[in-house]
């Protein structure tokens, strides 16, 4: 269908840099199977493309995402809502190894919160808000609120947010420690494509074991978080990147003329 090949639309804003838009305008972005089909789709395609370091995520002007489809599971029963097999789709998405930037403009609620939730960066339009509902629906959340949110901000300060369903703002998601920034609405897209930008630049296997030791660490005893750590760290000298990057340092400051 036509629509549904146009659920997503990527463009490369910078070097590096790929941006996915979520498209179904009409819908609020609500996360139908055809998005989340789409949407699984790019993201497995720019892990094994060399072009892209960094991936920034983001809908319209108006809204992130409003959450699922609820037109398209209403009336099922377990075994159907079994059966679309959902987190395959989130899975594609929470292994991906390369950085994720959210930029959130208006609703990201429900699903759409869990999206954003996904990224390593999230940059918050000052209008966005952010919730995770369900509760009021009579279901609870599926596409990892519970767990990546009470990593977030913490057990106490998630758990009421989950148990009242209440909608928050972006400066509160900035209090609990949610999102990396808050800006003005006509800032939101460039202040998230130069934070990727940025982040593009640096060494793209750099980047990959940062996230894959912050992540990994996380489920694990410090002392495991240490070791993958400092394997990593020692793994990135046997790169010519590595070389090369602190060799160019090194000579910049060489070159430096003397403070005075």
């Amino acid at each position: 269908m036509a629509d549904e090949a146009a659920l997503v639309l990527s463009d490369r804003p910078a070097a590096g840099v790929l941006r996915l838009r979520l498209n179904r305008p009409q819908a609020r972005n609500a996360l139908s199977t055809g998005l989340r089909q789409a949407l699984a789709e790019e993201f497995r395609q720019a892990v094994d493309d060399e072009r892209t370091a960094c991936i920034v995520i983001t809908g319209g002007e108006q809204v992130f995402a409003a959450g699922a489809d609820l037109k398209e599971i209403h009336e099922l029963g377990p075994a159907a809502v079994h059966g679309l097999n959902v987190l395959r789709y989130w899975k594609v998405i929470a292994d991906c190894p390369k950085p994720i930037v959210a930029a959130v403009a208006g609703p990201a609620l429900g699903g759409g919160c869990e999206l954003a939730l996904h990224a390593d960066v999230i940059v918050a339009a000052r209008g966005a808000s952010f919730g995770l509902p369900e509760v009021k629906l009579g279901i609870m959340p599926g596409g990892g609120g519970t767990q990546r949110l009470v990593r977030a901000i913490g057990h106490y300060r998630a758990m009421k947010l989950l148990l009242t369903g209440e909608t928050f703002g972006a400066d509160e998601a900035w209090r609990l420690g949610m999102v990396s920034e808050v800006v003005d609405d006509a800032e939101l897209m460039q202040r998230a494509l130069d934070i990727a930008a940025t982040i593009a630049s640096h060494s793209s296997l750099s980047l990959q074991l940062i996230k894959q030791a912050v992540l990994a660490g996380g489920d694990s005893s410090l002392a495991a978080g240490l070791m993958l750590e400092r394997r990593s760290f020692e793994l990135l000298f046997d790169t010519d990147e590595q070389k090369q990057r602190m060799a160019q340092f090194l000579q910049r400051r060489k070159g430096a003329s003397p403070a005075r």
